[in-house]
C-alpha cells in the first residue's frame, strides 16, 4: 500500500488528524492495534477547549458536539466547606469550555471516517516503523496472519504513552521528563443527574474530589485515593459515602446516587518527551506527553498537536514548504510545557500529599482564599483552564 501519511493509533488524536488531512486532500491510512469496539469502550475525560471545538469544526465533525455538548462558563472551587465560583467566561475575554465526552468525540470521528470511505486497519499486530530518518519511511504490520507494508511520506505517532511510535526512536535521541504523583483518582460513571451544572473541584482534609459530568443525565465523580487501593474493594455505597463527606452541606444534600456503570483507579503523572519530531516521524498526544487530569488538558493538548501537524503537512504539500514541519516540535512543546505547568500547579493546590500535614493544608487554603478573592489570580486560572492560544500563524484556515 502507498499513502502520504501513515497514522499510528485510532484514538481521537489519530482520527482527528486523519479527518483534517482528508479535508485538505492529503491521503492517509490509520493503523490501530486494538478493535474499534475496544477503542470506543475506553472511558476518558470530556472537557473541550475552544481550540478543540474549532478543530472539530474544521474537520467537519462538530455538529453533535455543538448540539449535545454542555457549554460551561465557570467552575467552582470548594475549600473549608464553601464553594467559590470562577467566572471562566468573564475573566478570559469571552471564552468557555464544552463538556462533551471523549468517547463521543471518538464516535463522531469514526463515523465521519467510515462515511468518507477512508482506510482504518483495526487489530493491526506487530506494527513496526522503518526508515523515518530518510525520505522513504514505511510501516509494516500483520493482519490475519499476513504481513503488510505501507509506504508513506510521513508517519504520525498518535498511539499513546505505551505505543510503538516513541519506542521506535533510537536510544539517546529523546529526553524524557516525568513526575509520578503519590496518589490516584478513584472514579465512577453513573446515570444520575450531576450535583451541579458546573464542575466542582474540592480541597478537603480527607483529600481531593471532583464532581464532573458527561450530560444532563450522566455524571462522572472522582475521589483522591491511595495507589495501594483497588477499585473492586470499593462498593458503590462506600464511594458515594466518601464523596458526600468531601462536599459542602448543600451539594451533599443534592447528590443523587445510583449504580456505577464503570469504576476504576487512575494513577496521576506528568510526562514529556522531547523533541516531538524525528526525521519524518512526528509524535502527537499521549505518545509525547501526559498531564494529570486535574486541569483537563490531555485531549486538548493532543488536539493542538494535531492542529500544528495538520497545518505543517498542508503547508508542505500545498506550498512545498518545510517551515511548519521544522517548527512542529518547538511550537507543540511551548504549549505543552505551559499546560504541564498549569496541571502540576492545580494538582498541587487541590490534593493532599503525604507530607501536606496541617501546615500544608493551611497554606493550600490560604492560596485558595487568595485565588478566589484576587481578580488577577482568578484571571490566570481562567485563562489557563479555557486553554492558552495557539500561535496565530498556525491557525490560518480555522
Amino acid at each position: 500500500m502507498r499513502t502520504q501519511v501513515a497514522i499510528i493509533g485510532a484514538g481521537p488524536s489519530g482520527l482527528l488528524l486523519g479527518q483534517l488531512l482528508h479535508k485538505a486532500g492529503i491521503d492517509n491510512i490509520i493503523l490501530e492495534r486494538q478493535s474499534g469496539e475496544y477503542v470506543l469502550g475506553r472511558i476518558r475525560a470530556g472537557v473541550l477547549e475552544q481550540i478543540t471545538m474549532d478543530l472539530l469544526k474544521a474537520a467537519g465533525v462538530d455538529q453533535r458536539a455543538q448540539a449535545e455538548g454542555l457549554p460551561h462558563d465557570g467552575i467552582e472551587l470548594l475549600f473549608k466547606g464553601q464553594r467559590h465560583r470562577i467566572d471562566l467566561h468573564g475573566l478570559s475575554g469571552g471564552k468557555r469550555v464544552t463538556v462533551y465526552g471523549q468517547t463521543e468525540v471518538t464516535r463522531d470521528l469514526m463515523e465521519a471516517r467510515a462515511a468518507a470511505g477512508l482506510t482504518t486497519i483495526y487489530e493491526a499486530k506487530d506494527v513496526a516503523l522503518h526508515d523515518f530518518d530518510g525520505t522513504s519511511p514505511s510501516v509494516t504490520y500483520t493482519k490475519d496472519g499476513q504481513t503488510h507494508t505501507v509506504q508513506c511520506d510521513f508517519i504520525a505517532g498518535c498511539d499513546g504513552y505505551h505505543g510503538i511510535s516513541r519506542k521506535s526512536v533510537p536510544e539517546g535521541a529523546v529526553t524524557e521528563y516525568e513526575k509520578v504523583y503519590p496518589f490516584g483518582w478513584l472514579g465512577i460513571l453513573a446515570d444520575v443527574p450531576p450535583v451541579s451544572h458546573e464542575l466542582i473541584y474540592a480541597n478537603t482534609e480527607r483529600g481531593f474530589a471532583l464532581c464532573s459530568q458527561r450530560s444532563a443525565t450522566r455524571s462522572r465523580y472522582y475521589v483522591q485515593c491511595s495507589l495501594d487501593e483497588k477499585a473492586e474493594d470499593w462498593s458503590d455505597e462506600a464511594f458515594w459515602n466518601e464523596l458526600r463527606l468531601r462536599l459542602d452541606p448543600e451539594a451533599a444534600e443534592r447528590l443523587v446516587t445510583g449504580p456505577s456503570l464503570e469504576k476504576s483507579i487512575a494513577p496521576l503523572r506528568s510526562f514529556v518527551a522531547e523533541p516531538m519530531r524525528f526525521g519524518r516521524l512526528f509524535l502527537a498526544g499521549d505518545a509525547a506527553h501526559i498531564v494529570p487530569p486535574t486541569g483537563a488538558k490531555g485531549l486538548n493538548l493532543a488536539a493542538s498537536d494535531v492542529g500544528y501537524l495538520w497545518q505543517a503537512l498542508r503547508e508542505y504539500y500545498g506550498e512545498k514548504s518545510s517551515a511548519g514541519i521544522d517548527h512542529y516540535s518547538t511550537a507543540c512543546l511551548r504549549r505543552v510545557w505551559k499546560a504541564e505547568r498549569f496541571s502540576w500547579w492545580f494538582t498541587s493546590l487541590m490534593h493532599r500529599f503525604p507530607d501536606t500535614g496541617d501546615f500544608g493544608q493551611k497554606i493550600q487554603e490560604a492560596e485558595l482564599d487568595y485565588l478566589v478573592n484576587s481578580r488577577a489570580a482568578s484571571t490566570s486560572l481562567a485563562e489557563n483552564y479555557v486553554g492558552l492560544p495557539m500561535e496565530l500563524a498556525q491557525l490560518q484556515g480555522l
